[in-house]
This record gives structure tokens, C-alpha cells and sequence, in this order.
């Protein structure tokens, strides 16, 4: 039995919940978002919280009963609060530059890289004396933010010798010994 999936997602004041034709849709002050889901999942509205249920326990079904109320549960909370991630430029050099929706990089290659931000996407870049520079991405859309976080990572990850490279800020390297002088 699903224990993800029979905890009722809660709507806060200010959020509107609809279903129509097999699509969940979540709107609130921070924006609107939708996702379709699969029929064999049941989803209903119910004293201002929403209710999956599964006709069948086949092993597909009951993994979608989780699926579907996790996704719900973080687009309510996207439209509520809103999603946020920090990446660190780790490397002597490395710069980060935010000017509307174009985020432009120097990672040590000999161009700078320029990224275009979906418009879901706020992006502010971040950069003090003596401390690496920061970039910050906020949405209420959980699953572009990850993607977009996860691509400008992606453009130089962090090397595991001296932890150089883009990162997440609350991200472990895990670091390895160099080469040891042989004797």
C-alpha cells in the first residue's frame, strides 16, 4: 500500500485545485502550472484537500498513486512559496553575469558561455570580494528549475583534485589525493 499516496495534499488559502480531462491544475500568487496525469489514478477534491486513489494494485498503479500526489503536493507548493537553488563558481577566474533573461558565464573556456533562462525562471547573479560567485534561480516550477540548474552545472562540473567547477551550494565534493612523489 502506498503510503505517499493516500496522504492528502493539503490546499492552502489563495490556491485554486481543477481537474479537467485527465490535467491537474494548480494556481496560486506565484503562478500557474498544470500536469496531466493517467486515469488509473482517481483525484478528487474534498474539504479543501485533494485525494488520490487506484482502482487496482497492479505494481504500475501503485507506483503512479505516489507519483501523482508528489507531483501535485510540489506544484501546490511551488504556487505558494516557490522553489529556489544556488549554484558556487568554484576557479580562479570564473565569472557570472545576469542581465535580464541571459545568464552569461566565464568558466575558464576561451569564450564565455551564454545561457537564455526560460521567462518562468528569475536569475540573479551574485558576485563579492574574496568569496566565490553565486548564482540563484528562483520558480514555482520545481521540474525546470532542476532542468536549468542542472544544465549550467553541467557546463563544468566540479573536478574531484581541487573541487574547481560549478556547483550546487549545499553540494559535497568529494575530493581525492594527487599524485604522491614516488620514492
Amino acid at each position: 500500500m502506498s503510503r505517499i499516496g493516500n496522504a492528502p495534499v493539503a490546499i492552502p488559502s489563495g490556491v485554486t485545485f481543477s481537474v479537467e480531462g485527465g490535467v491537474m491544475k494548480v494556481k496560486g500568487p506565484k503562478g500557474e502550472l498544470e500536469t496531466p496525469f493517467d486515469p488509473v489514478i482517481g483525484v478528487e477534491l474534498k474539504d479543501n484537500e485533494v485525494l488520490f486513489s487506484r482502482s487496482t494494485d497492479l505494481p504500475d498503479h501503485r507506483s503512479k498513486h505516489g507519483l501523482y500526489r508528489s507531483l501535485c503536493a510540489g506544484m501546490v507548493e511551488g504556487v505558494t512559496n516557490g522553489y529556489k537553488k544556488e549554484l558556487e563558481l568554484v576557479g580562479v577566474g570564473f565569472r557570472a553575469q545576469a542581465s535580464g533573461q541571459q545568464l552569461t558565464l566565464a568558466l575558464g573556456y576561451s569564450h564565455p558561455i551564454i545561457i537564455e533562462v526560460p521567462k518562468e525562471i528569475k536569475i540573479t547573479a551574485d558576485s563579492q570580494k574574496g568569496s566565490n560567485p553565486k548564482v540563484t534561480l528562483e520558480s514555482h516550477d520545481k521540474q525546470l528549475l532542476g532542468t536549468v540548474a542542472a544544465k549550467i552545472r553541467s557546463l563544468r562540473k566540479p573536478e574531484p583534485y581541487k573541487g574547481k567547477g560549478v556547483r550546487f551550494t549545499d553540494e559535497y565534493i568529494r575530493r581525492k589525493a594527487g599524485k604522491s612523489a614516488a620514492k
